[in-house]
């Protein structure tokens, strides 16, 4: 199970069982999607499977989960997402109206998030030989002229910017799936983030890199980027936006929120002269309202994220090994 964490385990089975059988400079550049040129257009494509559990969670639910998470695969290259495929895997038994209200919800995110769901494809299984219901989406949308985001492009003393408070996905499924209570409800931030991205490009079409911190969080994203690149990461604790109910939450259970999913979050790694102006775009922005400067890109400690404390110190951030929060995404 480990190795769907999206921490290392996963980033081993990638370079030595996939990569190795079916490795191209398209696969090498370790992106959220893959841009490619064909007739003249370049396309951004991806694909994504999701098997959260369980089905509905404060806030979402599979269904808007995995139109979301694609849509958002994609427009971490900077593309306009435009199409998607959705792929089917029922278990035997599920409730035909759990399968439609799943749908539905689809349909509606869809619709949010200006894409077209156009083809399709549904399978069957036995009893006991999955969680209800399993769905895998696939998307293309237009890369704009003159954008080139890919983690490579990290440059010591750009600035690091999260588009707001982190952990709410986790957190929210946790506490459905283990009957936890906090206190307050806490619902995820599933949500498409397509037109945030567009409106930090009308700033700059220099954005250097983005990244939506899902399985193994922003710990796990701001890792494979310090390490794509070659630079170091510096975060400040206080300037990274955890909700009170979520820190609460990670204290109870022993978590870091750093290594908790989000799905409606981006972190950016934009030139030092328009981070501001990036900044105010995007809290002007409805997803992106929360958004904050968190650290820099530096020279220091090459491939490595640190995070200054509230106390005066420094601790690694290292890249998760396995799974925290088994199946949120």
């Amino acid at each position: 199970m480990g190795h769907g964490g999206g921490g290392a385990l996963s980033a081993e089975l990638i370079e030595q069982v996939f990569t190795p059988a079916y490795g191209n400079a398209l696969l090498a550049g370790m992106t959220d999607s893959a841009v490619l040129h064909l007739g003249g257009a370049r396309l951004a494509l991806s694909t994504d499977s999701y098997v959260v559990r369980p089905l509905f969670f404060p806030g979402g639910c599979l269904g808007d989960l995995a139109v979301n998470g694609t849509v958002n695969d994609l427009a971490m290259s900077g593309a306009r997402p435009a199409y998607l495929s959705a792929a089917f895997v029922l278990e035997e038994g599920v409730e035909l109206a759990v399968v439609e209200r799943i749908a539905r919800a689809m349909g509606a995110a869809a619709e949010t998030a200006g894409v077209t769901i156009a083809t399709g494809d549904t399978k069957v299984v036995e009893a006991g030989h999955g969680d209800g219901v399993y769905v895998t989406t696939a998307g293309v949308g237009l890369v704009p002229e003159r954008v080139d985001i890919r983690p490579q492009r990290a440059r010591p003393g750009d600035a690091v910017i999260v588009s707001g408070p982190i952990g709410l996905h986790g957190v929210a499924v946790l506490s459905v799936r283990e009957g936890l209570e906090f206190g307050v409800e806490i619902a995820s931030d599933t949500a498409p983030l397509a037109d945030l991205v567009a409106t930090m490009l009308d700033v700059t079409p220099d954005v250097h890199v983005l990244r939506d911190p899902t399985r193994g969080g922003l710990a796990a994203s701001l890792n494979e980027i310090a390490r794509a690149s070659g630079t170091g990461v510096r975060l400040d604790e206080r300037a990274i936006p955890v909700p009170d109910a979520v820190a609460n939450a990670c204290g109870f259970l022993g978590l870091d929120p750093l290594y908790v999913a989000n799905e409606g979050r981006l972190v950016a790694f934009v030139p030092q002269t328009e981070a501001e102006a990036v900044l105010d775009a995007m809290r002007a922005h409805p997803q992106g309202a929360g958004a904050a400067r968190i650290g820099q890109c530096v020279t220091e400690h090459p491939g490595m994220v640190v995070v200054a404390t509230g106390l005066g110190g420094t601790r690694v951030v290292d890249m998760p090994l396995g799974e925290q929060l088994p199946r949120i995404c």
